[in-house]
């Protein structure tokens, strides 16, 4: 197994040269094992998605409103009928454990201190309840189990402590770390990510016939149906958002079967190689679903500008992955509040800049083509 000890431990305090958010993805390079930081800042396959996230942020500048009056402005906004102060979530990222050794805890106190919610992982380095015991606000992302006993625990266990939201995640059924991490040597430990599945039996093994295809008949066969969704819908009573959608067509499918919510996300380019930026689908999803439904989006987020610019697409709010990780790596709970704060501010500034006193002013036609680098 590869060592995945980090060459830095995080920081106390917020190093001099973090001056913007994307600042820690380069900082983090110092606490991170290589191995593991391949792992993190990869993608699948060719990572052509991975690449497409950020370029569909560069392909698109704002065109500013010039003489209106911002003073008074906020970022205030809600979702699932609760206020928030900004657009900003935390997104569900796995075995946080990797950089940190309080891992997903210091996650929730930076989120608690900047009133930013957190959605959790089933796939956790420290267990849900130790999250919530942090507090703040927190959504539950949820990977469904084979068995149907475990994944209702899980739910129950998130309703019990008090989270306000379960987000199924559909579109990473079969996945394995990218080309890039294998090449590097990184090895998942055995234990990273199971901190929430502890003391749960373990799955069944099912012999497959030679005719039978290892992922189609094998790994595929626990993944999530339609049929699922409405089973769970059933089970809670918290709103339930699906996490990975990237068809208009899928979207008036979930709305219709009474979703709560849709995150527009190509899980950072993590899972199927080839599919499109969650960026340049959003507006197709947002005009499917119509105005007033919760869409959020995720993938490619490493500055306030990119928030922006999905909010004028039609994103109510965005989600946070690996900068998330790279603040974590660098000065934990202090660092992912850091970065949520620096984020907060260029949104703010890109706000002012554009003439936008609210996110309500954030309009499609405050994009245009970017000029080239």
């Amino acid at each position: 197994m590869h060592d995945i000890r980090r060459p830095r431990a995080p920081l106390d305090r917020i190093p001099p040269d973090i001056l913007c958010a994307a600042d820690y993805e380069t900082v983090a390079r110092a606490f991170i094992d290589p191995a593991t930081l391949a792992y993190i800042a990869g993608g699948s396959g060719d990572e052509r998605s991975l690449a497409a996230n950020r370029q569909a942020f560069a392909r698109r500048g704002v065109l500013p409103r010039l003489l209106r009056d911002v003073c008074g402005g906020h970022t205030r906004t809600a979702l699932l009928g609760r206020p928030r102060a900004h657009p900003l979530l935390l997104a569900p990222v796995a075995c946080q454990g990797l950089v940190h050794a309080h891992g997903e805890v210091h996650s929730a106190r930076g989120a608690e201190a900047t009133d930013t919610v957190m959605v959790a992982s089933t796939l956790a380095s420290c267990p849900l309840e130790e999250v919530a015991a942090v507090g703040g606000p927190r959504w539950f992302q949820l990977y469904m189990q084979p068995s149907r006993e475990v994944t209702a625990d899980l739910v129950r266990r998130a309703e019990r402590v008090g989270f306000e939201a379960i987000v199924l995640t559909v579109d990473a059924p079969v996945q394995s770390p990218g080309r890039a991490a294998r090449r590097a040597g990184f090895t998942l430990p055995e234990s990273a990510g199971t901190a929430n599945l502890a003391g749960y039996p373990a799955p069944e093994g099912r012999v497959l016939a030679p005719t039978q295809s290892r992922i189609l008949d094998g790994m595929m066969r626990e993944a999530p149906t339609a049929a699922d969704l409405a089973w769970l819908m059933d089970v809670t009573g918290l709103p339930v958002l699906v996490k990975g959608v990237l068809r208009a067509d899928d979207a008036r499918a979930l709305q219709r079967a009474g979703v709560a919510g849709l995150i527009v996300s190509n899980h950072g380019g993590r899972a199927l190689d080839g599919v499109p930026a969650s960026l340049d689908v959003l507006a197709a999803v947002r005009a499917a679903v119509g105005p007033g439904y919760p869409v959020l989006l995720d993938s490619g987020i490493r500055a306030g500008s990119d928030v922006f610019t999905a909010l004028a697409l039609g994103a109510d709010a965005v989600l946070v992955g690996r900068l998330q990780m790279y603040a974590l790596a660098v000065a934990g709970a202090l660092g992912v509040a850091h970065m949520i704060r620096l984020l907060r501010e260029e949104l703010e500034l890109c706000m002012a800049l554009a003439g936008c006193a609210t996110l309500a002013d954030i309009t499609p036609d405050l994009l245009c083509e970017a000029a080239p680098c």
